[in-house]
């Protein structure tokens, strides 16, 4: 039971606490500087807040906005207003106001202009302020307007003031933009100042031509003087200077000759102790060469000493060395002789040995090559022997129309064969006896040459065996037995 009472409260607090951050939510309110949050609902007095925040209690108060930043108003009297002097004129101005901030000013504005924007409050505020100017209007001249707008405005802000005060406005200025009269009467009020003007620059400026002239002549005069004053000064200054000058050179030459003196005297004493020094130096330095000469002589000598004894002894030893090794070296040139010697007889004896199993061996080769090439011949002439017995048979089968065909078939691939590479030639060029007929005999020569190889390689006359076939067949057609008859008619008739 405690437990779920606990759990109440902390929900109940918890609650209490969502609920206050969600009032104080709702309720921040943060004016900006240029407005200002009217809050009323619980207060007679409404709470105002510019440009700081507060708190607005949701349901039981409410807040609204008064537009408090500077308006920029336009004025124009929308047609001629005469003036004092009866001048129809047209003016524009623009009026600066803003919403007073004091209380007094606050409360007035909230009865006026409560939640306007700046366009509603610029509608409320432009009729009171062409009133104003148009009545400030009919108090001047043309003239004065003219030449003191600033004053015209002050004018129409003093007595629009009066009317503004009352709606809780202030007027910051009023300017003057344009000003137009009806009938131009400016422009000529203009051209009458401005002749007026250049009379009096006219005159103002002969004046001060007058006065630059008569200003430069004096200032010529006293330049002048000025100029011969300083060139008398600069002449009576450099005389002056010209004299220094030869007094001091007088001076300088004396100190010079003075000094040269001294510096000459002194020169021959530093040369003499100088010369001196010098001899002094020379003979001590001869004595020093002697001294180091005598030196040098002893060390030589020692030196020489030491070389002589120092070669002998090497030449000693060297002399024992080369004994030593003259007779090393005879040793083992006799050991080595030695043993070349029973290397050779050994190498000799060994290469005999060689030389005869080698020949035994190409004896045997030599005897077995010609056995086996008598063999081969023997075995290729049985062959040859077997093949042409073999051929003769095929031709007794075959019989002449056997070999005739074959022949027919073989011709035309004998005959393509040989004119194949005359296929491959595009032109032909012939000298001397050369000549189409001649080139078709050597053809045909090639051709019948080629058959006659192939007859012999069969072992048959084909030319026979044709010929022999042909007169057969014409035997058996009669056209031989014509052919001879004419033949012996002809030899009659001769």
């Amino acid at each position: 039971m405690p437990t779920n009472i606990n759990f109440l409260l902390i929900a109940g607090i918890v609650i209490a606490v969502i609920f206050v951050i969600v009032i104080i939510a709702t309720s921040y309110v943060k004016a900006p500087p240029n407005k200002a949050y009217i809050i009323t609902g619980l207060k007679r007095k409404p709470k105002i807040l510019i440009g700081k925040a507060g708190l607005k209690l949701p349901f039981l108060e409410r807040r609204d906005e008064l537009l408090i930043e500077q308006l920029s108003i336009d004025i124009k009297t929308g047609d001629f207003v005469p003036t004092a002097d009866f001048i129809g004129v047209n003016i524009d101005a623009v009026a600066k106001v803003q919403i007073r901030t004091d209380d007094e000013g606050i409360k007035l504005a909230m009865k006026n202009f409560l939640n306007m924007n700046s366009q509603q409050i610029n509608q409320q505020l432009v009729d009171s302020l062409q009133g104003n100017m148009r009545e400030i209007i009919g108090t001047i001249t043309l003239k004065e307007l003219c030449n003191d707008r600033k004053s015209f405005g002050d004018q129409v802000q003093e007595k629009a003031q009066v009317d503004m005060n009352n709606l809780g406005i202030q007027i910051i200025s009023c300017n003057i933009q344009h000003v137009e009269d009806k009938n131009d009467l400016i422009n000529a009020l203009g051209q009458d100042n401005m002749a007026a003007i250049q009379k009096n620059a006219s005159i103002a400026k002969a004046n001060a031509e007058r006065d630059v002239a008569i200003a430069q002549a004096e200032a010529a005069k006293e330049a002048n003087d000025a100029r011969v004053a300083a060139d008398t000064e600069i002449a009576i200054k450099q005389n002056d200077l010209a004299i220094k000058k030869s007094e001091l050179q007088v001076i300088q030459d004396s100190k010079k000759a003075e000094a040269d003196a001294a510096y000459k005297i002194q020169e021959q004493a530093q040369r003499k102790s100088i010369e001196v020094a010098d001899t002094e130096a020379d003979i001590a330095k001869q004595e020093k060469a002697i001294e180091l000469k005598m030196k040098e002589a002893q060390v030589r000598e020692q030196a020489l000493d030491a070389e002589i004894k120092k070669q002998a002894d090497a030449e000693k030893y060297r002399q024992q060395q080369m004994a030593d090794v003259e007779l090393y070296k005879r040793q083992k040139e006799a050991e080595a002789k030695k043993f070349e010697i029973a290397q050779q007889a050994e190498a000799k004896k060994l290469q005999a040995e060689a030389d005869m199993i080698a020949m035994q061996r190409e004896a045997e080769g030599i005897r077995a090559r010609g056995e086996a090439e008598a063999d081969a011949i023997r075995a290729k002439a049985e062959a040859e022997a077997a093949g042409i017995d073999k051929k003769a048979e095929a031709m007794q089968k075959y019989g002449e129309a056997a070999i005739i065909e074959m022949l027919c078939k073989m011709y035309p691939l004998v005959a393509e064969s040989i004119a194949k590479p005359l296929a491959n030639i595009d032109s032909i060029t012939m000298y001397g006896e050369g000549n189409t007929a001649k080139m078709t005999e050597d053809i045909t020569k090639s051709f019948k040459q080629t058959i006659d190889g192939i007859g012999d390689s069969l072992g048959i006359d084909l030319s026979s065996v044709i010929g022999s076939f042909a007169g057969t067949r014409l035997a058996g057609t009669g056209l031989l037995k014509d052919k001879n008859t004419t033949a012996a008619s002809e030899a009659t008739k001769e």
